[in-house]
């Protein structure tokens, strides 16, 4: 099978139940565990004389086509072989003969019957035998691949993973053709016992780094598993961060770049969002498009996501102190400008802008929540009427809104949700401090940003790598993203040593070199 079916034993459980020979008795335990609802399915059929067996399957998850093949090959031909074999061989021969499936295990307990048919695959059980078979029928109905909603490119694939683990995998299986590729399952939650992958290469993923990621899964022991979220949550290393310390993504591409860099994936069945550790700072502000254009392009547009994080973290906050604190620091134009502007507001800069960020907050979680229909005309109601009215009120200053609204804008640039989610909360205590110390207090702010940052570490990665600590090899794709010819090895750790990944530069330009020679003497 596709996965091995394993049933996990709580500590307050003494041992499994066994099979009875009796076919009867085994139907009646499971009806007792799983009820008689109308979609615990049970087909009984005869095979051969007197021999009698039935199928078990919940209608939903399991693939209907499949099922009905499965019971084709049943009742086609007779499974026993002769009539001087004894009933109990009915089950050898189904076993490893007549079932026309893909994937079967053999089951020796009413508890692994329940766990197979709960994860979508069909039990078949013969009368007079101790085990059952569990034949994979698994065929929950599932949304298709599409293009991924939250990290849209402009030119590169379109496909984004889905809420089905084997799909995810396949996508990742066919980007990278391997052998190095391995996949690891596991089941987590004792009620939801939900399926997850750790994918990694094994010839690039440092071992330890595995190992702790195994570590960390093996760990967790909880109800319920319903999204990688919960994953996140449980193996990160500190939780007192507004930064993120695990990457998510629904592109497989990305995933794919990432397991050729050295990072694990984690998988987890029911959810379109794969997790990606270890990560740093920079990490967040790379995006997929960046590799398929030009590097120039790429270097620019790069270096705007760095540019809009700053802005909209501290933009807020820097109009609040210069206004408030260090009018002297404004030209004397643009200074009359706003004191112009403020004459008639009732309310201090930091208010001001308070009233004005929270209820942009309000507006950006109304779109979310909105239906997708009415979800644009709420977004134009609340910057067309609600700025333009509060300005005419009196309420805030026209240069309050210009600046409110950048930072929102800026706020959109940043590839990775969950950063820029990290730079909106930090806005507010920066904000605060601009309010109350000035710029002094925003530099006080940044310092101690600074200082937690460095001490942040993802799987035991320093989170500022390769900044600090300083790891010059990896500098080329940070800041700027030098072409692909110059990145002949791949990004390592502070106390590894980076991998080769591709041909020298100079082999490569001589190549070009050659070529070039060969167009000539051809012209």
């Amino acid at each position: 099978m596709k996965k091995e079916l394993k049933i996990s034993i709580d500590a307050d459980a003494k041992e499994l139940t066994p099979l009875s020979k009796e076919l009867q008795q085994n139907i009646k335990m499971v009806t007792e565990e799983l009820g008689t609802e109308p979609d615990i399915i049970i087909r009984q059929l005869h095979l051969y004389k007197n021999s009698k067996a039935a199928l078990l399957y919940i209608a939903g998850m399991t693939d209907a086509n499949v099922v009905n093949l499965l019971v084709m090959s049943i009742v086609s031909e007779p499974p026993l072989g002769s009539e001087g074999q004894e009933e109990e061989s009915a089950f050898q021969t189904l076993m490893y003969r007549s079932l026309a499936i893909g994937g079967v295990q053999k089951l020796e307990s009413i508890d692994e019957v329940l766990l197979a048919m709960l994860e979508g695959n069909t039990v078949v059980m013969v009368d007079g035998s101790v085990e059952a078979i569990a034949a994979y029928t698994c065929g929950v109905d599932r949304r298709g691949v599409e293009e991924p909603s939250t990290q849209t490119v402009v030119r590169g694939p379109k496909e984004g993973f889905t809420e089905s683990l084997h799909t995810n995998t396949s996508l990742i299986r066919n980007k990278i053709k391997s052998t190095n590729l391995r996949m690891e399952y596991r089941i987590i939650g004792h009620q939801t016992r939900t399926t997850i992958a750790v994918v990694f290469m094994k010839n690039i993923a440092e071992e330890k780094v595995v190992q702790e990621v195994r570590r960390r899964l093996d760990a967790i022991d909880t109800d319920s598993i319903l999204e990688s979220g919960y994953i996140e949550e449980f193996i990160q290393d500190k939780t007192f961060t507004p930064f993120p310390l695990l990457q998510n993504s629904e592109r497989p591409d990305a995933v794919a770049a990432g397991l050729l860099e050295g990072q694990v994936a984690i998988i987890v069945d029911g959810t379109p969002f794969v997790l990606l550790a270890p990560v740093t700072f920079v990490k967040f502000f790379q995006s997929s498009e960046d590799y398929y254009q030009r590097y120039d392009i790429a270097t620019f547009l790069r270096i705007i996501r760095f540019g809009s994080f700053f802005a909209s973290m501290l933009l807020p906050s820097l109009y609040i102190a210069i206004t408030t604190f260090h009018q002297e620091m404004l030209p004397t134009q643009l200074l009359i400008s706003i004191a112009a502007q403020r004459e008639g507001v009732p309310f201090p800069a930091l208010i001001e802008a308070m009233i004005m960020e929270i209820t942009f907050e309000i507006l950006r979680e109304a779109g979310v929540r909105m239906p997708r229909i009415i979800g644009p005309a709420i977004s134009i109601v609340g910057a067309l009427v609600l700025g333009q009215s509060a300005v005419q009120a009196g309420l805030v200053s026209a240069a309050m809104v210009i600046v409110v609204s950048f930072t929102a804008i800026a706020s959109f640039v940043i590839p990775s949700v969950n950063m820029g989610t990290a730079a909106r909360l930090i806005r507010f205590a920066l904000m605060i401090l601009a309010g109350t110390f000035g710029v002094f207090g925003i530099l006080a702010g940044l310092m101690l940003l600074l200082t937690h940052l460095s001490a942040l570490r993802s799987f035991g990665l320093p989170y500022l790598t390769p900044i600090a600590p300083l790891v010059p090899g990896n500098l080329k794709d940070v800041f700027i993203r030098v072409p692909w010819w110059a990145m002949n090895k791949r990004p390592a750790g502070p106390n590894q040593n980076p991998s080769v990944r591709q041909g020298e530069p100079s082999s490569l330009t001589d190549k070009d070199a050659d070529s070039d020679k060969k167009g000539s003497d051809v012209e």
